[in-house]
């Protein structure tokens, strides 16, 4: 990304996604050395490092699906914005219970709060044709893919 050319429709948050992702990466293949026991960490303490949700992104004929993991939130709390043809934003909000008191915990690892994701999609993407469903927890968008312009050849005499 250094030194790379920024492209105008993207905002510097997307920048920073595009970075958090890279380091990311570069963390779980550290611990890839690990074995067994880095498969458990990088599993466990991945989401909850970048305060995020797991996403599943898919290249399937005519459309990209992206299906998204939001245990606790309610429809009415997510938003889907395609920011642009290879960006979908994921927004959410998961609210706790009010009575609940912080003292009477001896562990309290569930968050709470708000929570975006910019996914990148393999292929160009149009919001014409496309739509999204929220059951059980799980949030699948699926992405209609761009038509790829059509060209035809001129022989050359």
């Amino acid at each position: 990304m250094a030194g790379a050319e920024r492209q105008p429709y993207r905002s510097v948050w997307q920048d920073f996604d595009d970075l958090m992702a890279e380091m990311e990466s570069r963390f779980q293949s550290m611990l890839t050395g690990i074995g067994t026991r880095g498969e458990e960490v990088r599993g466990r303490m991945m989401p909850a490092i970048r305060s995020d949700f797991r996403v599943d992104v898919r290249d399937h004929e005519d459309e990209a699906i992206v299906a998204a993991d939001l245990p606790g939130v309610q429809k009415e709390h997510v938003a889907v914005r395609l920011l642009d043809p290879h960006h979908l934003e994921i927004s959410s909000m998961r609210t706790g219970e009010t009575e609940e008191r912080a003292e009477d915990y001896f562990m309290r690892e569930r968050t709470y709060g708000s929570m975006s994701r910019v996914v990148t999609l393999p292929v160009e993407v149009t919001e014409e044709g496309s739509n999204a469903s929220f059951k059980n927890g799980v949030l699948e968008v699926r992405l209609k893919k761009a038509p790829t312009e059509v060209g035809t050849t001129i022989p050359i005499e």
